[in-house]
């Protein structure tokens, strides 16, 4: 029988063949929000590598919603047509057979630098623009103050969701994940950190989960039954006066019940100084507890790079699936090294197949990293 971690995975209208994904990774790469070369070489890269998943990265639902200038954009013509290169070379290509894409709004956390810049806040000079939140919070001590949604903001943003979701689907993905995770818009109205708002949207738990339930609503109506919908939170805040695991178990029963089909439990992002405890699977008792509780399909993420913690996960029912990040930038080729370690079967490209342990010797010899 093979490993749990290599068993196929229903979910919504889509069988995964494995329960490994490949985590959206944002590269910083993008010119106007458009994809370009480097997203056609990194993502044809990773859809080689036995994943039964292949998450774009956060994929900004507007200009104001980048992360960064650099950021990856589905909101216009432009964007539309130069990730349709993309996906129509990873649909020729690639062996992943199941492709996603996560739609996001940074809100507060916008117009930054990319990361290897500084990170930081954009100047004045650098091109900044005028980020908006739930509240007028900025995100740390040398964040701009952002602006507060008023009632007509609120609808925008939705229908920017909406209008993104719509172009995903005409581009052929498989999964449309909201990000509801790491500081970012729609985090920022769940958690009291962000959120100060005194109007529905503000206040009580249930007042805090109303405008991203709004959003998953929205998208769900457009998005048919054989097409999957996610979302990635953030489980909590690593602060006492921060959103609670409680908190998101309750948002989950909510998501669930609008038909949303998968959670990806991350957490943190909120806010500047809080310290998170990173260790391997640190973030695993989360989506432990929300498949517990809830019932709906969950993925772990966390520092999963060992394939028998993988396989622990899975096989003890801590969660449906597992998604890496750089461990799939470390070794592209992961899947087919953890079905080796497994003893599992996975196809690989045909141009690749004499590279197989059964068919190259070689592979002994690859060291003890296994990445030779």
């Amino acid at each position: 029988m093979a490993p749990s971690l290599f068993s196929p995975i229903p979910l919504g209208g889509l069988t995964l063949p494995n329960r490994i994904i490949v985590s959206p990774m944002c590269q910083y790469s993008a010119e106007a929000g458009v994809a370009n070369d480097w997203h056609l070489m990194h993502l044809g890269s990773l859809a080689l590598g036995g994943a039964g998943l292949l998450m774009l990265e956060a994929t900004a639902v507007e200009p104001r919603g980048r992360i960064t200038p650099g950021c990856l954009g589905l909101y216009d013509d432009a964007t539309e047509q130069a990730l349709a290169r993309v996906m129509t070379a990873l649909r020729r290509w690639g062996t992943t057979p199941a492709i996603g894409i996560q739609i996001a709004h940074a809100g507060r956390k916008a117009s930054a630098q990319i990361p290897w810049h500084g990170g930081r806040a954009l100047g004045a000079d650098a091109g900044a623009w005028t980020t908006m939140a739930p509240s007028a919070l900025p995100f740390g001590p040398d964040w701009p103050v952002p602006e507060a949604l008023d009632a007509a903001g609120l609808e925008r943003v939705k229908a920017h969701f909406v209008a993104t979701a719509e172009r995903a689907l005409r581009l052929g993905f498989d999964v449309v994940e909201l990000h509801g995770a790491h500081g970012y818009l729609l985090h920022e109205f769940l958690s009291p950190l962000s959120n100060h708002r005194t109007d529905s949207y503000g206040g009580s738990r249930e007042r805090r989960q109303r405008f991203p339930l709004e959003v998953a609503a929205a998208v769900r109506a457009i998005c048919p039954r054989d097409r999957v919908l996610g979302i990635r939170v953030s489980a909590i805040d690593w602060s006492d006066a921060g959103l609670s695991l409680d908190d998101t178990i309750a948002f989950v029963h909510e998501l669930k019940a609008l038909g949303v089909d998968y959670v990806c439990a991350s957490s943190g992002g909120i806010a500047s100084g809080i310290h998170i405890p990173v260790k391997p699977g640190y973030q695993v008792p989360f989506a432990a507890r929300i498949k517990a509780v809830t019932g709906i399909a969950t993925r772990a993420i966390g520092m999963i790079v060992d394939p028998h913690l993988a396989q622990s996960i899975i096989a003890d029912g801590h969660a449906d699936m597992v998604a890496l990040a750089r461990g799939f930038l470390d070794d592209p080729r992961w899947g087919w090294h953890a079905a080796e370690a497994l003893g599992a079967q996975i196809p690989y490209p045909p141009q690749y197949e004499r590279s197989q342990p059964k068919l190259w010797p070689g592979h002994a010899f690859r060291g003890s990293a296994g990445n030779g």
